[in-house]
């Protein structure tokens, strides 16, 4: 019989944080993606909430963990996992995220080593390369508050449509409403100075990270997903683990219902909980 899932609320000096919780046993805390909130956990959470205590907090800024914050950055929500963690007096954890919350999760490894047993970075942002420059092109304008830029959209929709090529601006149109959507997510991705984001990126302290870790990458990632957990993979205590795929089709190309029930693939839990046994034991 399944676990039922408790929902929590608290309210910390960021802002107030929701997490889902499931299990008894060690600590096992999940970070969301960007397009996402810690929703995306569940079918991996009531796996393994049979053999752990699993925690699936909405990011500070995501889902209903939201308040007008007039500036988000990794260091806040590092700051506000710090604080979340100490609240529920949880020395100790394991933790697993995917895409964004990956790159808060080895932030977080980064500055509390002595919290984390261990740490799985799935499909994980947070690095810089050459290669990966102007990879966000194009996302500022289609975030604008700006209503002309959505007008323009769906009159391009409109009249591309009626000579049969509408598919490519209805994309856009859809990645639009995502991303006026995620206002956190779009301003620690890319609508802040690019000086700060480079300060937070962790490409050059990925050999601090001396906590048994694990990179998950999916065959069906996007090249620079794959570059990006190949830096990641290069940690002193890492092990790379490519996986048919992890269930997460890009949002923007899907229904807004579609997208607002996107779950990590079940099939990975297997991988998490052999990890969590054979190098997460104290």
């Amino acid at each position: 019989m399944p676990l039922p899932v408790r929902n929590n609320r608290v309210r910390l000096p960021q802002g107030p944080l929701f997490w889902r919780e499931i299990g008894e046993g060690d600590v096992l805390v999940f970070l969301h993606g960007a397009w996402a909130t810690g929703e995306q956990w569940l079918d991996v959470v009531h796996q393994l909430g049979q053999t752990y205590q699993c925690f699936a907090p909405d990011l500070l800024g995501f889902g209903e963990s939201t308040r007008r914050i007039k500036h988000y950055s990794v260091q806040l929500e590092v700051e506000g996992l710090a604080d979340y963690l100490k609240l529920l007096r949880i020395k100790r954890c394991v933790l697993i995220g995917y895409g964004l919350g990956a790159w808060v999760a080895s932030a977080y490894a980064l500055a509390y080593p002595d919290s984390v047993r261990g740490l799985i970075a799935a499909s994980p942002e947070g690095v810089m390369l050459e290669k990966l420059n102007g990879r966000w092109r194009g996302w500022p304008l289609l975030s604008s508050p700006i209503p002309f830029v959505g007008w323009a959209l769906r009159l391009w929709a409109g009249v591309t449509g009626l000579f049969g090529r509408g598919r490519s601006p209805r994309t856009s149109l859809r990645l639009r409403r995502m991303l006026r959507q995620s206002p956190a997510a779009c301003q620690l991705l890319f609508r802040r100075r690019r000086a700060e984001r480079q300060s937070e990126y962790l490409h050059d302290r990925i050999s601090e990270l001396q906590c048994p870790m694990l990179v998950l990458q999916s065959e069906t990632d996007p090249a620079d997903l794959i570059a990006m957990a190949q830096v990641y993979a290069q940690a002193p205590r890492a092990e790379l683990n490519v996986l048919p795929a992890i269930g997460v089709p890009e949002p923007w190309k899907l229904s807004k219902e579609a997208a607002a029930t996107l779950q990590i693939d079940d099939a990975i839990a297997s991988v998490i909980q052999t990890f969590v046994e054979q190098h997460c034991r104290d």
